[in-house]
């Protein structure tokens, strides 16, 4: 028999567990965040550079950190029905998947400008990306086994110190970007090779705070102990769960990633000002993955006590959070969209102008895709508690790829209202799925049977 918990007791779960992890997501997005406002600093030409390339990363880490996702829900439902020697099988296995994903990509960032010059980039813009790519494409091994780490954490509802050590980062990266970059305090002027350095020396101090971290509160599981044995039933588990729930997040980054691609077409000064604007809409998405990793837990938790008035119940809340939030960020993007944007660029900058008109343009078209992609995000976060891949990745891929891409190039280049052209065509991907996956949800995946 389950025991009833008030949509208040709701409201105060989410917002206890979600706080640290939206905390956690905005630090560790602040590290991007401060790579770009440095870079914008320093040239257009190289801020252009850092977009396409970080892109490029972000692409490839967030098909394998679908392994780090899986963890969350199966570890939650392990604890929940008290079942410890499974929590450990899976978040070792979540190492072992992690790890070699990211050792099978790293040549494609040795090599990516023969890569981006296939996509139409010009060869000037792919080589700096290289440059950059070379050295910061090593973090994704540490990054994505840092993920799996907090992942287990957060399913344990153990976030708070997760949440300064990343805030940590976010000084360290600032303070040895501004070193590298610039040339300060007796270090060499790298440019971008300046941030992409930071970038990596940050993700392996996260990377060794957080396994630190796990090892002194989570001494009972032994994730650390005999590591190198593999569990080939769980390995195929977290599998299983691990690239479905990559590939809907691919589908997801592919679509943003396809519109800078189609921005880079436009020209620097468009791409730089899409760049920006990407990375406001990005920060407030921090948010709403937070909530999303709660709807995950806290659903993962109902499916393992069998419950399902808890689960639907848990749902609602998530969602009405999700929807206030919406509305601040939809008036601060139509508001201050100049103030905002002018936080990443250089006052004496030539193309300032240029980028602060096209960047609010791209801004006012942003706060009409906040609500469906806040949308989308909770349907996801509560699928994947309820152990639930599949279907949603199938989803994400008609939406994103076969309708969001298309009509984002018909938009800005056939209908020939550009940036803003491909900017509505994230909004069309974007409802689709948010409607989709919601149906799905409330329809079929939210039945459990006891």
């Amino acid at each position: 028999m389950s025991l009833t918990v008030s949509y208040q007791q709701h409201f105060r779960a989410i917002m206890r567990l979600g706080l640290p992890l939206i905390g956690g997501h905005l630090a560790h997005f602040s590290i991007g965040m401060t790579d770009t406002v440095m870079m914008g600093w320093h040239s257009v030409a190289g801020l252009a550079a850092l977009v396409l390339g970080s892109t490029m990363f972000f692409v490839l880490f967030i098909l394998g950190a679908g392994f780090s996702a899986a963890i969350m829900p199966l570890v939650a439902s392990a604890e929940a029905q008290g079942d410890q020697l499974r929590v450990r099988r899976v978040t070792r296995m979540g190492f072992w998947l992690s790890a070699l994903y990211g050792l099978v990509v790293l040549p494609a960032f040795w090599w990516s400008s023969p890569l981006l010059q296939a996509f139409g980039q010009q060869l000037s813009l792919a080589e700096e990306v290289q440059r950059y790519l070379r050295i910061a494409g090593f973090a994704i091994v540490p990054a994505l086994l840092m993920m799996v780490v907090k992942s287990y954490l957060a399913a344990l509802e153990k976030t708070q110190v997760v949440l300064w050590i990343t805030v940590g980062g976010v000084g360290l990266n600032a303070v040895l970007n501004y070193a590298l970059i610039f040339g300060h305090w007796g270090a060499p002027a790298m440019g971008i090779q300046g941030a992409a350095v930071a970038s990596l020396l940050v993700n392996l101090g996260l990377f060794f705070g957080v396994v630190f971290y796990a090892s002194k509160t989570s001494a009972e599981h032994a994730l650390f102990h005999r590591l190198w044995r593999l569990d080939w039933d769980v390995f195929g588990a977290v599998a299983r769960m691990g690239v479905p729930v990559g590939l809907t997040s691919l589908a997801e980054s592919g679509l943003f990633a396809a519109s800078t691609i189609m921005m880079g077409w436009l020209g620097t000064v468009p791409l730089a000002a899409h760049g920006i604007a990407i990375q406001l809409t990005a920060a407030t998405f921090m948010i709403h993955l937070g909530l999303s990793n709660a709807a995950t837990i806290r659903a993962g938790n109902a499916l393992g006590r069998r419950d399902e008035g808890h689960l639907r119940r848990g749902a609602w809340a998530v969602t009405a959070v999700a929807m206030a939030v919406v509305a601040v960020t939809i008036y601060a993007f139509l508001a201050h969209p100049h103030t905002l944007i002018g936080l990443f660029l250089d006052v004496n900058d030539g193309d300032r102008d240029l980028i602060l008109q096209t960047g609010a343009t791209l801004l006012a078209v942003a706060a009409l895709f906040q609500l469906v992609d806040s949308v989308q995000a909770m349907a996801l976060g509560l699928l994947r508690g309820v152990h639930d891949a599949g279907a949603p990745m199938v989803i994400a891929g008609v939406s994103y790829w076969m309708i969001g891409i298309p009509a984002a190039y018909y938009m800005g280049f056939v209908l020939q209202w550009q940036g803003v052209g491909v900017w509505m065509g994230l909004v069309v991907g974007l409802a689709v799925a948010a409607g989709l996956l919601m149906a799905r949800f409330w329809i079929w995946s939210c039945k459990i049977e006891l």
